[in-house]
């Protein structure tokens, strides 16, 4: 472990001692802010991070549509969103800097100018999946000259994940930290 291991070592046994001194039986650290992915129910709004910048405030939330480990958008369907989200989500909430979709396939990351707060978020996002049932045509920036996959889009899917998250009903979910192993 070297000098950092026991630079750890100690500042642990600090923390340890300070902490049996209050009476402190137990100690969960958040590590970084990971989230326990089998303690979440989607669908939901999550403060993911806050960042003070030169000038103001940038927030990511975590836009869950599918429950963690269980089940994951088809690509198609998430690409979809993807495209219409990102326009109607900025017709509901000022600031919006990005949305871009989770690896995972569960959802999305949305990074804003903030503060805004997870129920304006949670509203805003409500009101675009609202906009993505209403959607009729073609699906923005759809085309081979504005699209990285513009075959891969499924609006009826896009539609009917929709549908499934409001009907199941958005709401906030507060972070759920990795306890320390």
């Amino acid at each position: 472990a070297g000098a950092s291991g026991s630079v750890a070592a100690t500042v642990g046994k600090l923390i340890a001692e300070r902490a049996t001194a209050a009476s402190i039986r137990k100690v969960v650290f958040d590590r970084g802010g990971f989230l326990y992915h089998t303690k979440v129910k989607a669908p939901y709004v999550r403060l993911a991070g806050r960042k003070a910048l030169a000038g103001g405030v940038v927030e990511k939330y975590d836009l869950r549509l599918a429950q963690p480990n269980r089940e994951a958008l088809p690509t198609g369907a998430l690409h979809t969103l993807e495209h219409l989200l990102a326009g109607y989500l900025r017709d509901h909430l000022p600031g919006v800097i990005d949305l871009s979709p989770m690896g995972c396939r569960t959802g999305f990351y949305l990074v804003v100018e903030g503060p805004v707060g997870e129920e304006k978020v949670l509203e805003a996002f409500a009101q675009a999946l609202k906009d993505v049932l209403a959607h009729e045509g073609e699906v923005p920036g759809a085309s081979f000259r504005e699209c990285g996959n513009y075959r891969d889009h499924d609006l009826p899917g896009a539609k009917a994940w929709a549908e499934k998250v409001l009907k199941a009903g958005l709401r906030v979910q507060a972070t759920v930290p990795l306890e320390a192993r």
